[in-house]
Parts: structure tokens; sequence; C-alpha cells
């Protein structure tokens, strides 16, 4: 069985709280959305696996960053839930790319934002422009350091 960072709660619990201080800092600047793939990634391991303390702080930050970035209460961790549930086994059983799974289910979720963030708020090519930076961000630290 192969182990990563983040079968570590402790681990996971740093990656929540520096998720939920580089949102509040950064929503001053720009749409305060960073690290939101690598959270999907941690909340899909955690459901996977079981960890039920690790995923109760994913969805403590996945609450405040919605809160944070205006989007309701818990439609993260629905959209996260819906991934995992239906999407990941479609993708699991028609590709065969094992290492690259992961990086399809980021893509997927963050597509999943864009509708989200769409039926929320105006579409602007600004908004376009840094979910795509966020999402080469996100595919950069999970390749990286997890």
């Amino acid at each position: 069985m192969r182990t990563d960072n983040l079968d570590n709660p402790f681990f996971v619990l740093l990656l929540c709280i520096f998720s939920v201080f580089v949102n509040i800092i950064s929503s001053i600047y720009f749409f305060p959305i960073l690290f939101i793939g690598v959270l999907f990634i941690s909340f899909f391991i955690c459901l996977k696996r079981r960890h039920h303390y690790s995923l109760i702080f994913i969805i403590i930050t996945f609450c405040l960053i919605e809160i944070n970035s205006g989007f309701k209460i818990f439609s993260l961790s629905l959209l996260s839930t819906f991934v995992y549930v239906f999407i990941a086994p479609y993708i699991k059983r028609t590709l065969s790319f094992n290492s690259l799974n992961p990086y399809i289910y980021i893509a997927v979720f963050y597509l999943g934002v864009y509708i989200m963030w769409s039926l929320n708020n105006d579409l602007t090519p600004q908004l376009n422009y840094t979910l795509l930076i966020n999402l080469a961000i996100d595919f950069f630290i999970f390749g990286v350091f997890i």
C-alpha cells in the first residue's frame, strides 16, 4: 500500500490551516480559491481510506473558503462528494492511467467550481485566467509536494 503525506492527519491539519490563511489573505488581491484542488484530493483520499477526523477538518476548511468566496455553505463539500461518488468511478473505469487519475479529478473538480461560480457570479476573463492559474498551481503542488 502506498503511503503519502495525505495519510498523515497532522499534515492534513497543517494543509487546512495554511489553505485558510492563504485564501483569507489572497481574497484582498484576487479570487481566493487557491489550494482548493489539493484540498479536494485530500477529501477524496480521506473518504476512500475512511479517515473521518481528517475529513472533518477538510469540510470545515471548505466551509471557511466558501464563506470567504461567497459560495453557498457546503457547496464545495457536496461537489466533492458528487465527484467522488459519480464521476471518479466512471473515470477510473474508462481510463487506464492510474497515476494520471488524480490530475483528472482535480480538473473535473475545477470544472465544477467554474460552473458553481458562473451560477453565483458574473463570468469575466479575469475569472477564467485566475481559475487556470490556480489549476496549474494545484497541479504543481500536488505533483511536487504530495
